[in-house]
C-alpha cells in the first residue's frame, strides 16, 4: 500500500539502508548530508515523497536512478544534482515520444540508494517504487535484476555534479532493442564505459545515473525483489527505538520480521585496522576485526575485503571463507543502555579521509554478520551470480560460490 515519507523518515531509512547495503551503497555521512538540505524551498518544491508498490506503479513509466562512483567522493554532495539532471534528461526524451515518466526506482539497498531515489522523486514530483535490483548494494550493473531480466538500457544518462551530461548508447546488431543476449552484454559494456568516465577529472569520481526505463509491465518483471525500502525503514526505526542493541537482537529481528537469515561470521571484536584506496570510481580496501576477549596477543582476526561493497570475509583460523558475495556482509556495533552511538556503518563510514579509523567506531564491540542473499542472486550460471563471482575472484578467491549458511556449518569453521 502506498504511503508518504517525510524528512524525519529519511534518517531511519538511510540507517536501515546502510545495514542492508553489505558495507556499500553509499555512506551514512553522504546520505545525511543530502537529507540535511531536504526542505521545501528554492530547490525542493516539497518536503515529502510518495512510495508505491510495484503493483501500484501503473500510471506511467519508471526509471532507475542512482549515484555511481566512489563513496568517499560522494560525501561532498549537498544536493543530488547529477541524478536529478539525469532523470530530467529521461523525462524530456520520453515526453518527446509522447510518454510519461511517473516513478523512480532505487538501484540497490543502501543508505544512498534509497535516499537519492527519494530526493530525486521529491524534486521532480515523482513517486518512488518500493523495491530494488538486488536487496543489497552491488559494485556493478550486471549484478542487478534489471540487467538479468534483459531490460533495454537505452536511454542511459550519466551526469556530473557540475551538469556535464553523457548519453551512453550501445546500438544492437539486430532489431530496435536487440535480443536477450544483447541486453546482458550491454549491461557489462555500459559498466565498462561508465567507470572511466566517472574517474575523469570532470566527474570527480562520481556522477548521477539514470537508465533502464520501464513500462508498468516491464517493471513488474524486472523488479522481483520488492518491499526492500520498507524493510530498511522498519529496521532503522527499530534501531532508533532502541530495540536492536546487540547482534543477537538483529539476528532474531531479521528472522521474525524480515524472514531473512543472518549469521554471526566471527565473534564480537573491535576494528584492528582498515585501509582504502580510491581509484576508478571505487573504494578498494580491507577492514580487519580482532577478537576482543580471552585471546591475548595472538587474538584471531577476521578480514573483510571490499570494492565499495563488502564481497569476501576470511578468518585467520579457518581455511575457507566466512562469507562471499552475493551474500551480504554487515557490521553491527553494540549499543549500551545509555549509549547513543551509531550501530551500523558502511566501509566508507569506518575511515576518516586520512585513512585513520573513525573515532565513532574505534574500540567499540562489533559483530560481522552474514546475510543470505535473495535466491534470485544465487541462480547457478546466471548473469548476477557469475558477475559477483568474477568480482570475488579479483579479491583472491578461486573456488565456487558457497552459500554463507553452508560455509558457517562446515566442519573446522569458526
Amino acid at each position: 500500500m502506498a504511503y508518504v515519507l517525510n524528512r524525519a523518515d529519511l534518517e531511519p531509512l538511510l540507517l536501515g539502508g546502510c545495514f542492508f547495503g553489505s558495507g556499500g551503497g553509499g555512506t551514512v555521512v553522504s546520505a545525511r548530508s543530502l537529507v540535511s538540505h531536504f526542505e521545501k524551498g528554492a530547490y525542493y518544491p516539497a518536503d515529502h515523497v510518495r512510495v508505491v508498490t510495484v503493483d501500484e506503479a501503473t500510471e506511467g513509466e519508471s526509471v532507475m536512478v542512482a549515484y555511481m562512483g566512489a563513496p568517499e567522493a560522494i560525501d561532498s554532495a549537498a544536493y543530488p544534482i547529477g541524478p536529478v539532471m539525469a532523470v530530467e534528461n529521461v523525462l524530456k526524451r520520453l515526453a518527446s515520444q509522447g510518454r510519461k515518466l511517473t516513478y523512480v526506482v532505487p538501484p540497490e539497498s543502501g543508505a544512498l540508494g534509497f535516499t537519492v531515489a527519494c530526493l530525486v522523486a521529491a524534486k521532480l514530483g515523482l513517486a518512488v517504487v518500493d523495491g530494488d535490483g538486488a536487496g543489497r548494494a552491488v559494485p556493478s550493473l550486471p549484478m542487478l535484476t534489471f540487467a538479468a531480466r534483459h531490460v533495454d538500457p537505452r536511454p542511459a544518462f550519466l551526469v556530473s555534479q557540475d551538469g556535464l551530461s553523457v548519453e551512453l548508447d550501445v546500438t544492437p546488431r539486430k532489431g530496435s532493442g536487440g535480443d536477450r543476449q544483447h541486453q546482458e552484454d550491454v549491461s557489462v559494456i555500459v559498466e565498462q564505459m561508465m567507470r572511466p568516465i566517472v574517474a575523469a577529472p570532470e566527474f570527480n569520481e562520481f556522477g548521477g545515473l539514470a537508465m533502464w526505463v520501464m513500462t508498468p509491465q516491464t517493471l513488474h518483471h524486472a523488479l522481483p525483489i520488492t518491499g526492500t525500502l520498507s524493510r530498511a525503514l522498519d529496521f532503522g526505526r527499530a534501531l532508533l527505538l532502541g530495540e536492536l542493541r546487540r547482534a543477537d537482537d538483529v539476528v532474531k529481528y531479521l528472522q521474525q520480521r524480515s524472514h531473512l537469515r543472518a549469521l554471526p561470521l566471527f565473534e564480537t571484536g573491535v576494528i584492528d585496522s582498515a585501509k582504502v584506496d580510491t581509484t576508478g570510481g571505487f573504494d578498494l580496501g580491507t577492514v580487519v576485526i580482532r577478537a576482543a576477549q580471552g585471546h591475548g596477543a595472538e587474538a584471531p582476526t577476521a578480514t573483510v575485503l571490499y570494492q565499495n561493497e563488502s564481497l569476501l570475509a576470511w578468518s585467520s583460523r579457518a581455511s575457507h571463507p566466512l562469507c562471499m558475495a552475493p551474500d551480504s556482509i554487515a557490521y553491527f556495533f553494540d549499543v549500551g543502555p545509555d549509549d547513543q552511538g551509531q550501530a551500523v556503518a558502511s566501509n566508507g563510514d569506518l575511515l576518516n579521509p586520512d585513512g585513520s579509523i573513525n573515532p565513532a567506531f574505534k574500540d567499540r564491540p562489533v559483530t560481522v554478520l552474514g546475510l543470505a542473499a535473495n535466491p534470485l542472486l544465487r541462480v547457478p550460471n546466471g548473469l548476477i551470480l557469475d558477475s559477483f563471482m568474477a568480482q570475488v575472484t579479483t579479491l583472491g578467491y578461486r573456488g565456487p560460490y558457497v552459500p554463507v549458511e553452508v560455509l558457517m556449518s562446515a566442519k573446522g569453521g569458526v
